[in-house]
């Protein structure tokens, strides 16, 4: 089972990989791209949702610089992922029994928030090499491939950067295309049925073709600034096959049932993403703002700030705060009316939902007398919460027309219950070690 532990519009198995991403600023320690040298980094990544799901991934990347500028690097990942996710079905005043593609028999009790338990493994090897073309030019090439029970990626990229004015602009375009495969277990259920149907046993294929557009401006020896578009475009399999939409009475307002979730087969990302870089004496000040929108109609903002300050040679810290909010998908819904005509297409999955994300952490690294290389701890802290949907479906949707029958979206809206899940209070911590050879 595939987990997304970050918010949809930034999931932790990202698919635009390095041609589609721009690094501002991490809480890891910055790399010096010694000629001639070979760098390590390795870390490990202890992440905890209460209640929910635990996850270990350590890495390692080993990068080596020729003195022409050259370079190649290789990292591997290994991720262990348990516990429970909700599976979109809402909590009932009975107690729920049901029965997976696979056979798995769960039994909810009555007002109980209904999780699936899942066990994963997930092996990544990705590899990169830059190709200085000209004193002012450079490319990358990278790829990548990953797999795990019920899931496959394969995907390659390609970047160039020139720099202008003297070096103090850098333009950078870059594509990348990604080809996964998803084959559930049990097989991929039929969307928006009650699960007894046709399951087909072959894999899923999803594609994404990706695209990027940044320029970076060092406005002063001491301000740098970035603008960096991104545009995806996904089709095939979109659908979390382990997802369900509840049924409802639409007088009582009781779960009476549910239903297999079933998402569109297509979906256009974009992204516009701005920062700032800022030395403040021996401190630096790292701030970005992103706005992510596609046609799902799913729209998100995120604010992210760090401030690094040397403690002395050898240490230092760095604060980080981060802000996340987005808006739900256009098809996202508590549930639907029992007996009601279906909707081409709707899903439970909160991650879909009207989510609300702050994140507080701080990074320390330092140096040990006896040791060559540097050491990064960066707990954090996240806050999870997804505000009441009703409110703004029956925004959305308006209230029934004179002569509504009762069946449309809004007055499913209102006939689910008003359910709020808890907040989800996360917490990671990452250890890290680099160093050069």
């Amino acid at each position: 089972m595939r987990l997304q532990l970050n918010e949809p519009a930034a999931p932790i198995k990202s698919r635009l990989r390095a041609a589609v991403c721009v690094l501002l600023a991490t809480g890891l320690p910055g790399v010096a791209r010694a000629e001639g040298s070979t760098q390590l980094d390795s870390s490990v990544l202890l992440y905890g949702e209460r209640d929910r799901a635990d996850v270990v991934e350590p890495t390692v990347r080993v990068t080596r610089t020729r003195a022409n500028g050259q370079s190649i690097s290789v990292g591997l990942v290994y991720d262990v992922i348990t516990g429970a996710s909700p599976t979109g079905a809402l909590p009932s005043g009975q107690v729920q029994t049901t029965t997976s593609a696979s056979g798995q028999v769960t039994t909810v009790p009555a007002g109980a928030i209904p999780t699936t338990t899942f066990q994963d493994k997930r092996y990544a090897l990705d590899g990169e090499v830059r190709l200085p073309l000209t004193s002012l030019l450079a490319s990358t090439f990278a790829a990548h491939y990953s797999s795990e029970k019920d899931y496959s990626s394969l995907g390659a990229s390609t970047k160039l950067s020139y720099d202008l004015d003297q070096r103090r602009i850098t333009v950078t375009a870059g594509a990348a295309f990604d080809r996964d495969d998803v084959f559930p277990v049990g097989g991929t259920p039929l969307g928006l049925t009650d699960g007894s149907g046709a399951l087909d046993s072959d894999s899923q294929p999803k594609h994404i073709a990706s695209g990027l557009l940044g320029v970076a401006r060092v406005v002063s020896r001491r301000w740098l600034l970035s603008l960096t578009g991104t545009r995806a475009r996904e089709d095939g399999y979109l659908t979390e096959p382990y997802k369900v939409v509840s049924t409802v009475d639409a007088t009582s307002g009781e779960t009476v049932g549910q239903l297999t979730e079933n998402r569109p087969d297509e979906r256009t990302r974009n992204s516009v993403l701005a920062g700032s870089v800022t030395a403040i004496g021996a401190d630096v000040l790292h701030v970005s703002y992103r706005y992510y929108w596609d046609d799902w109609s799913l729209e998100s903002h995120t604010a992210d700030l760090m401030y690094r300050h040397d403690v002395s040679d050898h240490s230092w810290i760095q604060p980080h705060l981060r802000w996340y909010a987005q808006n739900p998908a256009s098809f996202y819904t508590t549930g639907l009316a029992a007996g009601a005509p279906l909707p081409a297409f709707a899903s439970s999955d909160y991650r879909l939902g009207p989510l609300r994300t702050m994140t507080v952490g701080m990074s320390f690294g330092f140096r040990v007398a006896a040791s060559a290389g540097e050491w990064t701890i960066r707990p954090e802290y996240i806050r999870q919460s997804l505000a009441s949907s009703r409110a703004h479906e029956e925004e959305e949707d308006g209230p029934p027309e004179p002569g509504d029958d009762g069946l449309t979206q809004s007055a499913v809206a209102a006939s689910a219950p008003a359910v709020e899940l808890p907040p989800l209070d996360i917490l990671s911590l990452v250890v890290a070690y680099s160093r050069h050879f």
